[in-house]
């Protein structure tokens, strides 16, 4: 499929402003919601905003990079610095060898023994991810930019002094409202990170047919609209450039479908509950 960029999209535009003002109703009512009912928006707006970045990170929704980072890039996240995550998603789809951990700076898969891979193996179940995987992903991710910022300075400095002052206007803003912060980050960031985790974990396997080594799951549901369709994540890695309204009929127009295919998030719970769902030494690692 051929896709022509238009200068604005607007479907991505009207969910910016869903996402954004969405955000900032919760935020500014938190206190009036039971806390339930905090967490599933709170999860969901910031699982939204995330799949709104992968979008603007992909090109969408105007034909101006700089107009989608500065709707992309708002850290409501906290953790997540929108450049780092821009630069490492863009080597990931250009990656020669998908999942590999020494090539693809998304891989899951872990180098050698030691605690990294005892926390792999107990997120290698969907119920391990969802309970110790946002804590996890969350904490690695700052230890492994803490090793950066010795190995990198100048580009740890740059990414990280434009994140910071975007958190900075975030934190005013949950001031303004009287949302404290470990309530922000406990209803908020956690919950919208589980939702990620979701979304991501039957997205790749090493021995996936296919060079992209992507799966798909075929929900129709609230979930496809929370990923953006993500889920159908062998379509948009054979077309990375189609905005999420279309990915549906790309994916019904693919050729070829030889990729892992699950039918919907049910199927894969039931699969992979407590079951792992792959091992977490790449296979093609040598052992030792």
């Amino acid at each position: 499929m051929v896709t022509k960029m238009r200068a604005v999209e607007w479907p991505t535009l009207s969910l910016a402003i869903a996402v954004y003002g969405g955000w900032i109703a919760v935020t500014a009512y938190a206190a009036l919601l039971p806390v339930p009912l905090l967490v599933l928006l709170g999860g969901w707006f910031l699982g939204w905003h995330g799949s709104l970045q992968h979008e603007t990170i992909h090109g969408h929704p105007t034909r101006w990079h700089r107009v989608n980072d500065l709707i992309g890039g708002v850290p409501l996240s906290l953790w997540l610095p929108y450049g780092v995550y821009r630069r490492t998603h863009m080597a990931h789809h250009r990656s020669p060898h998908p999942t590999h951990p020494l090539h693809d700076p998304e891989s899951r898969y872990v180098m050698g023994g030691g605690l990294a891979t005892g926390i792999a193996k107990l997120r290698a179940t969907l119920v391990g991810q969802m309970l110790i995987g946002p804590v996890a992903a969350i904490a690695l991710f700052i230890a492994g930019e803490a090793g950066r910022a010795f190995r990198d300075p100048s580009r740890f400095a740059r990414e990280w002094g434009v994140h910071l002052l975007g958190v900075a206007l975030v934190l005013a803003w949950l001031h303004a409202v009287g949302l404290p912060i470990v309530t922000y980050v406990l209803c908020f960031v956690l919950p919208g990170q589980a939702a990620s985790l979701l979304r991501g974990f039957a997205e790749h396997r090493a021995d996936a047919a296919g060079t992209s080594r992507a799966a798909t799951i075929t929900s129709r549901g609230p979930l496809a609209l929370l990923f953006l369709n993500n889920n159908l994540h062998a379509a948009h890695h054979a077309s990375p450039a189609t905005p999420w309204y279309r990915l549906p009929a790309l994916e019904r127009s693919r050729a070829q479908r030889i990729e892992p295919r699950y039918a919907g998030y049910r199927d894969v719970l039931r699969r992979f509950a407590f079951r792992p769902h792959d091992v977490v030494r790449h296979p093609d690692l040598a052992d030792g």
